[in-house]
């Protein structure tokens, strides 16, 4: 078995392993799937121990009016996202132990004081099942492939509208007796995994030569439904392999409404240089966290499309101490998610109606205390209307409930260990910590002027949240942690 088909056979046995709550109805809904696993290594690499550590599902966004300024709705619920945020519950509560000093923690000191490093042999490895959304899904289409949208003819009309763009759907037309129909086409029917199939339907219309079997057919692309940032380049539009410009940033579309979310291939991009633990944890840890390797599941790929969009950021420079760009291996699997669209579709029968997508995210993690977590539309799934807005509603991956947890791992430093950037500070807002980590903030700084000037940022109003008053039920404590529960 190929590493790459030993990665995801670990995270497929974990997904089964879990709940059916937050998880499709057979032959009716699909969803996205993404994993963080540690890499343990032995002395010389003899022995190697695979540990899903993080898990997350999910094909949604929320538009920018949806967003909270508490903190306590997930924006982004594509799954990539999910793991991630997951994977850093996990890194806080490891953070925690070697804190307590507990040996078996993956960090141990470094030689500045309150920082802390990876143990040697430790890695991580990120999965997902699908090609990321928005640049590594600009892919050539093959033959043999279920395409999202047939190939174009040189005769068709070049007229596209902007809402193909952002449907990513399969156009269609049909001649009877001489006359052209509208179909009406559900994002549902492409293939590329982008949030916009799963979020939009609609009537597109195509103009098709009546005489086809002359026609010269030319190469075509898999659309992405992720659209350019504003105010940068736009897509061309033409036709075929025109249709897309490529290593734009992108921002995904939610239900009829913008969202501020950049695409999953943007994040993965920004990942390789400042890491993947966020600036929080980055106050605590000697430089940032990368992945060494990235495993795609089976489904359409290229590996070209997919080192384009993670290798953006190859020559950034003026990085501070600790950060660097870190090229992950790229691999595919060739075994597919059972919850995949296309098999989804495979065991689909007419009775249950079109296939759709799984409206839950789910979000585990390798942690002591509560480790399952499903949201839907970026609160706990089954939360009442009278709830949104208490922390009884809010996800454990929230940003609010994040900061909680940070703040906990921060209450347990004695003032005289605290890393240089926590030292002598006045700080409460959610937004002070963020840019109190300094040496991340440069870091950030130097990708975002000389690679992703167009970036889209939240509203600082949305991050002035600060912590809950000490009555707050949804409060988990870290200090008091046990050994992790898988």
């Amino acid at each position: 078995m190929s590493e790459a088909d030993k990665i995801s056979s670990l995270v497929y046995d974990r997904y089964r392993s879990l709940p059916r709550r937050g998880k499709p109805e057979a032959g009716l809904q699909w969803t996205l799937l993404a994993a963080v696993l540690k890499i343990s290594e032995g002395a010389a690499g003899q022995s190697v121990q695979r540990e899903v550590v993080a898990l997350g599902t999910g094909s949604k966004c929320i538009g920018r009016s949806a967003m909270s300024p508490k903190g306590d709705v997930l924006n982004d619920s594509h799954a990539e996202v999910i793991a991630r945020r997951s994977c850093v519950r996990y890194l806080t509560e490891q953070l925690c132990a070697a804190l307590r000093g507990d040996h078996n923690s993956i960090f141990f000191p470094s030689d500045q004081r309150g920082k802390w490093k990876l143990r040697p042999g430790i890695s991580f490895i990120f999965f997902s099942s699908h090609t990321p959304c928005g640049d590594a899904s600009i892919i050539p289409m093959i033959d043999s492939q279920v395409q999202p949208c047939p190939p174009v003819k040189a005769e068709q009309d070049n007229q596209v509208t902007n809402q193909d763009s952002e449907t990513g759907g399969e156009r269609r037309s049909e001649e009877t007796g001489g006359v052209r129909k509208r179909l009406k086409v559900s994002a549902d029917d492409a293939q590329t995994g982008d949030d916009s199939q799963a979020e939009h339907e609609t009537a597109v219309e195509r103009n098709i030569e009546a005489a086809e079997s002359d026609s010269v057919q030319q190469p075509d692309i898999h659309r992405t439904g992720a659209k350019c940032v504003p105010g940068g380049p736009a897509d061309p539009l033409g036709p075929g392999s025109g249709y897309h410009s490529v290593g734009l940033l992108r921002v995904k579309p939610g239900r009829g409404e913008p969202t501020l979310s950049l695409s999953c291939s943007d994040k993965l991009a920004r990942w390789t240089t400042v890491g993947f633990q966020g600036a929080l944890l980055s106050h605590f840890l000697q430089g940032g966290l990368y992945f060494r390797a990235v495993v795609v599941g089976k489904c359409p790929y290229s590996q070209q499309a997919i080192e384009r969009a993670l290798n953006r950021c190859a020559h950034v420079s003026g990085l501070p101490e600790g950060f660097s760009f870190h090229i992950p291996e790229i691999m595919q699997s060739s075994l597919e998610f059972i919850h995949s669209r296309t098999n989804t579709r495979l065991s689909h029968s007419d009775a249950q109606g079109r296939v759709v997508p799984c409206g839950a995210a789910v979000s585990w993690c390798a942690v002591s205390r509560r480790p399952l977590d499903v949201t839907a539309n970026g609160y706990k799934q089954g939360v009442t209307k009278k709830a949104l807005g208490t922390p009884q509603a809010r996800s454990l991956i929230s940003k609010v409930e994040l900061f909680h947890s940070f703040l906990e791992l921060l209450a347990t430093v004695d003032d005289s260990q605290l890393p240089k950037s926590l030292r002598g500070k006045e700080l409460s807002s959610y937004w002070d910590y963020k840019q109190a980590a300094e040496e991340y903030q440069q870091a950030w700084d130097a990708l975002r002027s000389q690679v992703f000037p167009l970036w889209t940022r939240s509203p600082r109003d949305l991050l002035l949240f600060c912590r809950d008053p000490p009555s707050a039920p949804n409060r988990s404590s870290l200090a008091s942690s046990g050994q992790q529960q898988s």
